[in-house]
């Protein structure tokens, strides 16, 4: 049986000849919340008030950029024989540890400049960073892409998902799995565990931050395996390996500092 669904059109509206995308809308929605959320953390913990707001202005453009320059660099067999393409970020392909990447860095010079800590920043910011996350991944499923391998309706339809999700599965004759929404998903709970322990776990100061990392990582790890479009590095897909290394980096870095290290100050201080 033919189906005949029109996906969703990318473009929310235009202005002119200027196009806006979905895409940009979306995940710019999630850094705009991410950063009132970090605002108001901010001020309880006593950061000086323009500590986020002058930080987003360079770390936003800097992990775009990043983001899409590490998505092109595995992805060169094609955008070396298209490199009109390799700006046309509307169209997708991003890769998100390319940007979290590009962020982590600029945070670390900035906070070098501000003589501020950086894992006390990082601590603050770590709730808004997989907040921002879970609402990004809305923009992938706009474009029809971080999907998994191919299924059936009958399929996406046992798991209860809306109906505007299933027809957007389907692409090009096929219906794939959501993946888009597993990690949405993942990091929607992530985002509240953050918020539970920031409150009621006693926490040393960068330890919100490598819990936000360890637990990205997992759920990154299993749902990469689920995808189509992962960019491949040897029998594993890049963002596989990475987050195993993250893994690996951020239990240890918790166990050193427990154990070895011990006097640091905790979470708000």
């Amino acid at each position: 049986m033919v189906q005949n669904f029109e996906p969703i059109d990318r473009v929310a509206f235009q202005v002119g000849p200027l196009h806006i995308y979905w895409y940009g809308i979306i995940i710019a929605s999630g850094a705009l919340l991410g950063l009132l959320l970090a605002m108001r953390e901010g001020k309880r913990l006593k950061l000086p008030a323009d500590t986020f707001t002058d930080l987003i202005l360079y770390a936003a453009p800097i992990a775009v950029i990043c983001a899409r320059i590490y998505y092109v660099a595995f992805e060169w067999s094609y955008y070396s024989k298209h490199p009109d393409q390799i700006i046309a970020i509307w169209n997708g392909g991003i890769a998100i540890y390319g940007a979290l990447i590009g962020a982590v860095l600029t945070t670390v010079i900035y906070c070098r400049i501000r003589h501020l800590s950086f894992w006390k920043v990082a601590d603050v910011a770590a709730p808004s960073v997989i907040l921002g996350q879970a609402i990004g991944r809305w923009g992938n499923f706009i474009n029809q892409e971080a999907h998994g391998g191919p299924t059936t309706r009958a399929a996406l339809e046992q798991m209860h998902l809306p109906t505007f999700i299933v027809n957007q599965m389907y692409i090009n004759g096929t219906y794939y799995i959501p993946t888009f929404l597993y990690e949405s998903v993942w990091n929607s709970v992530g985002f509240i565990l953050l918020l539970l322990a920031r409150r009621f776990v006693k926490l040393q100061r960068g330890e919100l931050f490598l819990s936000y990392m360890v637990w990205y990582a997992i759920g990154r790890c299993y749902i990469e395996g689920l995808r189509t479009d992962s960019l491949m590095l040897g029998p594993l897909r890049v963002s596989q390996w990475l987050s195993v290394l993250l893994i690996i980096l951020g239990i240890g870095l918790f166990v050193y500092w427990r154990f070895v290290q011990k006097k640091r100050p905790y979470y708000g201080e």
